[in-house]
């Protein structure tokens, strides 16, 4: 890797990565982290990390790989990258995300890491609940409910093909739909008055001693907690 694309990959000026090589000056902290990260390597066999402030401040904001002022900016195989790379951990916390659930290459994607033992879960909004009427009203639509079925009609064919991948619906407020894979995850915002796919989406990394990233994975667990199963009643309305 170049001093070049070193310095654009992690935002700094490229002369501040040759004074790091050429006088042996320690980076901040969060430029620590981030350099290793891309590098993928152990910051302490890069730096000693004695030498440099550490604040959990600093290493949560080097927990943000980058920002997308809006979801349709995102780079399109962005999605798949993270998740074809996760092993462990595949979680999808949204109202419907129906965009997702019309992709194939998703859904054999979905197969593939739950026969590799990854654990997969699907959180979709029940479409029943005040929260989800609320967000279709704030989105300026009120079809919120007819997206989350369509979703699950899309999923169908993974019920039964598939059962060990976990559907759940929930009837939580959602401030942001989360797409984990294991230490990758994509935080999509909502935004009063638009779409999600308008609103912005933060890239994270989950870093050592940084908090952003479990903070979000937190909100999965609780919600995956909260939610209840996938009926043949909600798929079909009746």
């Amino acid at each position: 890797m170049t001093v070049q694309d070193l310095a654009e990959a992690i935002g700094v000026n490229p002369k501040t990565v040759e004074r790091w090589i050429t006088q042996d000056k320690p980076p901040y902290r969060r430029h620590q982290y981030a350099a290793a990260a891309k590098l993928g390597m152990d910051v302490t066999s890069l730096w000693d990390d004695s030498r440099a402030v550490e604040s959990s401040a600093d290493l949560s904001k080097a927990e943000i790989v980058t920002v997308y002022p809006h979801r349709h900016l995102v780079p399109a195989g962005l999605w798949r990258e993270i998740y074809g790379r996760a092993d462990k951990h595949v979680d999808v916390l949204v109202y419907a995300g129906l965009w997702l659930s019309e992709d194939p290459q998703f859904h054999r994607l979905l197969k593939e890491k739950v026969e590799k033992n990854a654990q997969v879960r699907i959180l979709l909004g029940d479409p029943t609940c005040a929260a989800v009427r609320q967000r279709g009203v704030d989105e300026g639509h009120g079809i919120m409910d007819g997206k989350i079925r369509n979703a699950l009609m899309n999923y169908r064919p993974l019920f039964a093909s598939h059962p060990e991948i976990g559907f759940r619906l929930h009837d939580a407020t959602l401030y942001n739909s989360l797409f984990r894979a294991d230490d990758e995850m994509l935080v999509n915002t909502h935004v009063y008055g638009i779409g999600a796919y308008m609103a912005p989406v933060l890239h994270l990394r989950r870093l050592p001693g940084g908090g952003l990233f479990d903070t979000y994975a937190n909100s999965i667990e609780q919600t995956w907690g909260g939610a209840r199963q996938v009926t043949a009643d909600d798929i079909t309305g009746a």
